[in-house]
């Protein structure tokens, strides 16, 4: 029997009863989550253990004291971490941490571009809507979240005890549910690229006050093209100095968590990080090692045998034997910032940054060491592309001005072109060249 065959009181009560989710389950363990609320990296082991199974590296609990303290107390903090580090993913981490204990009501997650934000997103989800852990803790938010079960339709009908929970979960918007005594009643994450739609943005909640974000994470804001061009360097730095450290409104000052990698010198990273020219972000570099080998010979012999093993259709098995036999002679010297990264055909950390330098070394020193090498520069005399863009239109490859969107019949091609030639072949040659 379905609701409409029921008499309109009873169809109701029903529909709402259906729509009402209960009360959520009771907390699993009070002490933990007290505890987290006040300790980031007590949070990020606590919660996602699968996630973190590494144990952190000096630099990373660098990191995290500084997102603890943007979150907690406020500030601007500027982050340069080699690539496959986890930078990407503990900002997702403190993404769900300032809200779920209502250290920041709207937290903004900004990408290089919206996709890269909305992926964010999306793993972000995964967590709320997956994670045992923090449905044992969390209930009053993960609970209605996930009586979802996946289906966003069914956030507008969403009741609880009789009220709506105004729940939201878009592809660009995270709204958690309005629950009584809720810490995190009402936050908002919200995803934008940093050349997409960022000024003004604002969250009207249930109880009428409109919100606009306090905490602002922008996660690499920029791409190998972007970070290739000084026009699009100076725009995004441009963005940043206005539309988005003034998303707070008036009178309000946002804090602020970037961690990046710096791509190319004097790109958008490589400037914020720097000190003296942006001292409010204060920028700080981590590498990926810290201290090279010092028996470059045998380092060079590693290279030759890895290189003919691969020429060979091997993966430089023999190259490995060779660092285990030399290992105490090849790890002299070395210093590296997180001693447990390594592949599994790898033996230590040392041999997997030789490894990632011998392929290509000016990847290496960009990526993993945030200290690119210097590019190959022009002559005094000689002028770079940029420099050309810059005297010239600004206009990309392409793209016509609108004042040259002008058509010419082929009578007007050829007495502009030709008005000297007579002969009746050639006007009719221009002529068709011309259509």
């Amino acid at each position: 029997m379905s609701f409409h065959n029921l008499p309109r009181p009873l169809s109701s009560a029903l529909s709402l009863a259906s729509r009402d989710i209960g009360e959520p389950p009771a907390v699993v363990d009070l002490e933990r989550k007290a505890r987290a609320a006040s300790d980031f990296r007590f949070f990020c082991e606590q919660y996602f253990p699968l996630t973190f199974s590494l144990p952190w590296s000096p630099d990373h609990l660098k990191v995290i004291a500084k997102i603890e303290q943007a979150v907690l107390r406020g500030g601007l903090f500027a982050m340069a971490m080699p690539r496959g580090s986890g930078k990407s993913t503990i900002c997702e981490c403190a993404c769900i941490w300032a809200v779920l204990y209502g250290h920041r009501e709207f937290v903004c997650l900004i990408g290089s571009d919206e996709g890269h934000a909305m992926d964010m997103l999306d793993s972000i989800k995964m967590e709320l809507d997956g994670n045992d852990l923090l449905l044992e803790d969390f209930p009053e938010v993960v609970y209605p979240i996930q009586c979802l079960d996946g289906i966003a339709n069914r956030c507008n009908g969403q009741l609880y005890k009789g009220a709506r929970t105004h729940i939201g979960w878009t592809a660009r918007e995270i709204v958690l549910p309005t629950i009584p005594e809720s810490k995190a009643s009402g936050a908002i994450i919200k995803v934008a690229g940093i050349t997409g739609r960022i000024r003004g943005m604002k969250y009207k909640r249930a109880d009428g006050k409109t919100v606009r974000p306090t905490l602002v994470v922008l996660d690499d804001p920029q791409t190998d093209e972007s970070a290739r061009s000084l026009s699009q360097c100076a725009t995004r730095e441009s963005i940043l100095a206005g539309a988005v450290l003034g998303l707070a409104g008036p009178g309000k000052k946002i804090s602020g968590i970037m961690p990046c990698t710096v791509i190319r010198p004097g790109d958008m990273a490589d400037n914020i990080l720097d000190r003296d020219k942006h001292p409010e972000w204060n920028g700080e570099r981590t590498k990926m090692v810290y201290a090279f080998p010092t028996n470059e010979k045998l380092w060079q012999r590693y290279a030759e045998i890895r290189a003919e093993s691969m020429r060979q259709g091997n993966a430089g098995e023999e190259a490995t034997d060779f660092y285990r036999q030399n290992r105490e002679a090849m790890d002299e010297g070395a210093v590296v910032a997180w001693p447990e990264r390594f592949n599994h055909d790898e033996l230590s950390a040392i041999q997997h940054t030789m490894n990632l330098k011998l392929q290509n070394e000016a990847a290496f020193f960009a990526e993993y060491q945030n200290e690119p090498l210097p590019e190959e520069t022009a002559e005094a005399d000689e002028l770079t592309a940029d420099q050309i863009a810059g005297k010239l239109n600004r206009m990309n490859r392409g793209e016509v001005p609108i004042g040259c969107n002008r058509w010419f019949s082929a009578d007007q091609l050829v007495a502009r072109l030709a008005p000297d030639i007579e002969s009746e072949g050639h006007t009719t040659f221009l002529a068709l060249t011309a259509t």
